[in-house]
């Protein structure tokens, strides 16, 4: 790993922290009836010991993925972090603003217009520079932050939105690696990235999304009337203890979050993500295997990315699960990489009347039940795939309750049928 040299701050010193062997792109779906096979490539997690960055280590392939339809979680929260960024008072009627998307959809303008915020060409510096979900597909990470830097104005503020590392680890969400996605964030490894471009956190807010997401209010120095007071430096060690002045108290509680999570730890990441990898497949498995072998039809529900190491990882392919629906109009038709899954749509899946419907994006559970009530109507249950790992150690040890964790939940020491698990 010598020859890799960190996305941030071109270190040559890290280590990897997850390998998922050989996985195809999860951005590449064939047609459902391409025979393949599908190209595959390394899957890894590398962390920078310098600056604490956990990014991925290399990336052949070429982004071509079909968007998809923006959730409403992913809806409720935009409207939800501009109402509170709004309320601290960065997002003044007549403000220009830009904005570095995902290219997997989604915006904030429509909500910042409503506010009174004017957009400005690309090329133009604005006073409130947002990035949501953005920044982690660029490979070249130091390059990606200057630019966004340099966009914003005297006096402005750079928000940056990222799915946070010690959500990652502590939920063993180690499907969330995928190609394309080239850096994985703590706020600690972003505020030393921050500092390098001569910026500090300004405030910070923490969302439930995903497991976890972080949006990170960000200033010039030059502006902050604390001047090198605010200044952290280039890089902040495992050991580092920054004087409270130094950051605002949102900032430091999440700084406190990620030394408690361990994500400067490369033994800690391994040990929160590697381990899970095989446990999280083969309680997969093992539990379309028993629904199959109780009669039951078990089909899925999004196409999404982290469903794809998930499928290869377990082996899981058609006659398991005959197929996997998406709102995406763009990828139905196709079908799941590396495997000869097709992506239907979701109308065709409320057809079948499937016994269970596993859902491999869990914010998706309460928008999929409203628009899909007749799945429950008929006796079907909705079951998310993340949670099954931990369903089958919670209730394996039942003595005298054969897969227990497929039917029910124990809540308050009753135990009842559940419609969903979660």
């Amino acid at each position: 790993m010598n020859n890799h040299s960190c996305r941030a701050c071109h270190s040559r010193s890290g280590l990897l922290v997850l390998d998922l062997g050989e996985q195809p792109a999860c951005d590449y779906f064939p047609k459902w009836d391409d025979p393949g096979p599908d190209p595959v490539y390394p899957l890894q997690m590398w962390l920078c010991s310098s600056c604490g960055l956990a990014q991925l280590l290399t990336d052949p392939t070429l982004a071509e993925e079909p968007k998809g339809t923006e959730p409403a979680a992913l809806v409720a929260q935009a409207a939800d972090a501009v109402g509170r960024v709004g309320a601290a008072g960065l997002l003044p009627a007549g403000a220009r603003v830009t904005e570095y998307g995902s290219p997997h959809g989604g915006s904030w303008l429509g909500l910042l217009a409503d506010r009174g915020l004017t957009p400005v060409d690309d090329a133009a510096q604005a006073d409130v520079v947002l990035d949501c979900f953005g920044l982690m597909h660029a490979p070249d990470q130091a390059a990606a932050l200057a630019e966004r830097g340099a966009r914003v104005a005297p006096g402005g503020v750079l928000l940056l939105q990222y799915h946070a590392l010690d959500a990652i680890v502590r939920h063993g969400q180690w499907n969330a690696l995928r190609h394309g996605h080239y850096a994985y964030y703590s706020t600690t490894a972003l505020t030393a990235m921050l500092a390098a471009i001569g910026f500090s956190p300004r405030t910070a807010w923490h969302f439930d999304l995903y497991g976890g997401t972080v949006l990170l209010a960000a200033s010039r120095d030059a502006d902050n009337q604390q001047g090198d007071d605010r200044h952290v430096p280039d890089a902040v060690p495992p050991d580092a203890v920054l004087p409270d002045t130094v950051l605002p108290d949102t900032v430091r509680e999440l700084l406190a979050v990620d030394a408690s999570a361990g994500v400067l730890d490369p033994m800690t990441i391994l040990d929160g993500l590697q381990r899970n990898v095989r446990a999280h497949a083969d309680a997969l498995h093992d539990w379309l295997v028993a629904e199959r072998a109780a009669g039951r039809v078990v089909l899925g529900y999004g196409a999404a990315s982290r469903a794809v190491a998930l499928l290869r990882t377990a082996g899981i392919d058609r006659d398991l699960l005959p197929a996997v629906a998406d709102a995406s109009a763009a990828k139905q038709g196709l079908r799941m990489p590396g495997t000869r899954i097709p992506v239907i749509s979701p109308a065709e899946l409320a057809a079948q009347r499937p016994g269970t419907v596993l859902l491999f994006v869990s914010d998706l559970l309460a928008e999929v039940r409203t628009a899909w009530p007749q799945i429950e109507a008929d006796g079907g249950r909705w079951v998310a795939a993340d949670a099954l790992a931990t369903q089958k150690r919670l209730f394996s040890a039942q003595a005298g309750c054969p897969r227990p964790y497929l039917h029910r939940l124990r809540r308050g020491g009753i135990t009842a049928p559940s419609r969903v698990i979660i």
